[in-house]
């Protein structure tokens, strides 16, 4: 798989344009009021975020085109979708949504086929959470999601587990500027899309498996973005030991994960 040739699909990586944020945000504002050309420049502008990304699937023995074709799926998707409202970096949305349309497209094609029926079963959840979500705006339980299809919540988890890759939460996923992203950094991402979501039920079993403190200290500190210190201050113990209950957390949700 060859990712250093200067031609991909025919565009020429070495003269992708480099957009910075001020850039970024008022091609945004003129995408939001309808303008096609401003569309088109934001796309271009983060092409080399699809070329990072697909280099995480360098073992893969894809064809570079094919996988930047599909990124740039994603990336139209994360454009399309963000809401700019949010403190979150354009990058940090679209990662995920670039790496869940490259996984459905290499599990769709994979030598080692899920059964119909399991596929059928689990792309009938993901579009039915995904309707959930914009009714309702906000995400759907397992059981919410079985009463609007009518299939048993076990059989959901087992054909969404069927479909997904395996993957760790210390996996990185994307470098900007010397700083990584990992799948960790994605946990308490509130607007998970449907590539999310697959992950997610494998998250929360593993959080599962933890200890009443264990997961409540998870879930502050994950889900609801607080402090070790804040953290600390509001179930009443040091802030080492925080950080120590913490790094045990993971590390038994990782050893899970594996």
């Amino acid at each position: 798989m060859a990712l250093n040739k200067v031609e991909i699909c025919g565009v020429n990586t070495s003269k992708l344009p480099l957009l910075n944020n001020e850039e970024k945000d008022a091609l945004f504002a003129r995408i939001q009021e309808g303008d096609e050309e401003a569309r088109e420049l934001y796309i271009k502008g983060n092409l080399r975020l699809v070329l990072s990304v697909i280099k995480r699937f360098s073992s893969s023995n894809e064809n570079a085109d094919d996988l930047f074709q599909i990124g740039c799926i994603g990336l139209i998707k994360a454009i399309d979708n963000f809401d700019s409202t949010l403190n979150v970096k354009f990058s940090t949305y679209a990662v995920p949504m670039i790496i869940g349309e490259i996984r459905r497209y290499l599990r769709d094609n994979n030598s080692i086929r899920v059964s119909r029926s399991l596929r059928d079963t689990a792309y009938k959840a993901i579009y039915a959470k995904e309707g959930y979500m914009k009714k309702h705006l906000k995400e759907p339980t397992i059981n919410e999601i079985a009463d609007e299809i009518g299939i048993a919540k076990e059989d959901i988890v087992f054909a969404m587990d069927a479909i997904q890759s395996p993957v760790s939460l210390y996996d990185p996923v994307y470098t900007e500027g010397g700083d990584t992203l990992y799948v960790m950094d994605q946990i308490s991402d509130k607007k998970n899309k449907e590539e999310n979501w697959v992950e997610s039920i494998s998250l929360n079993e593993a959080i599962k498996r933890l200890n009443e403190r264990e997961r409540h200290i998870i879930e502050l500190r994950f889900f609801q973005g607080k402090t070790q210190m804040e953290v600390a201050n509001e179930i009443n113990i040091s802030q080492a030991q925080v950080s120590r209950l913490e790094k045990n957390a993971l590390k038994s949700m990782k050893n899970y994960l594996r």
